[in-house]
């Protein structure tokens, strides 16, 4: 997932970030310009966890309930 360049960028480059890995403490994330990835607080971006952490969350979880029955 892409991160609006609103809401943060790239604190080497300053250019868009991309949500590459989620945990239960961070996620990571990876420059679309300069390539740097490192991981960041899941309120990172000031949006109180929703716009970014609860989504992939979710998404996560499905996705891992759905291969259950692999």
């Amino acid at each position: 997932m892409l991160v609006d360049l609103r809401d943060g960028r790239c604190r080497d480059c300053g250019g868009q970030l991309k949500i590459v890995d989620i945990d239960d403490a961070t996620m990571d994330v990876e420059c679309q310009d300069c390539g740097d990835g490192y991981p960041v607080e899941t309120d990172a971006f000031g949006d109180g966890c929703m716009t970014y952490y609860v989504p992939l969350m979710a998404e996560r979880m499905l996705t891992e309930e759905g291969n259950d029955g692999d």
